[in-house]
């Protein structure tokens, strides 16, 4: 699997998680379903493409400042818990920064 096809599914899963567990919404609110669109947006037009580094050290910052806060606030919470519901992807998403 590519790195960007790897980073979708990550940030969909740290979505959902954060929408289940932190907000206790059974379904994804659509707020929450247009950051899924636009991290998943940005991950396509990545120049870097398959050679991206973690967006976190990444020198082009390429989200709106808002989505950007969003999506730090869902990474901040879901991110340890991603050890528990999917240590594989947690593991390697890791090694990846």
């Amino acid at each position: 699997m590519g790195n960007i096809k790897s980073e979708k599914r990550v940030v969909s899963h740290m979505i959902g998680l954060y929408c289940k567990h932190k907000l206790k919404c059974n379904d994804i609110p659509d707020e929450y379903k247009e950051l899924e669109a636009y991290a998943h947006k940005r991950l396509d037009g990545c120049k870097f493409g398959d050679k991206k580094p973690a967006c976190k050290r990444c020198p082009i910052h390429c989200y709106r400042p808002d989505m950007r806060q969003k999506i730090r606030d869902v990474m901040r919470w879901a991110g340890p818990r991603m050890l528990v519901y999917d240590p594989i992807a947690a593991i390697k998403h890791l090694f990846n920064k």
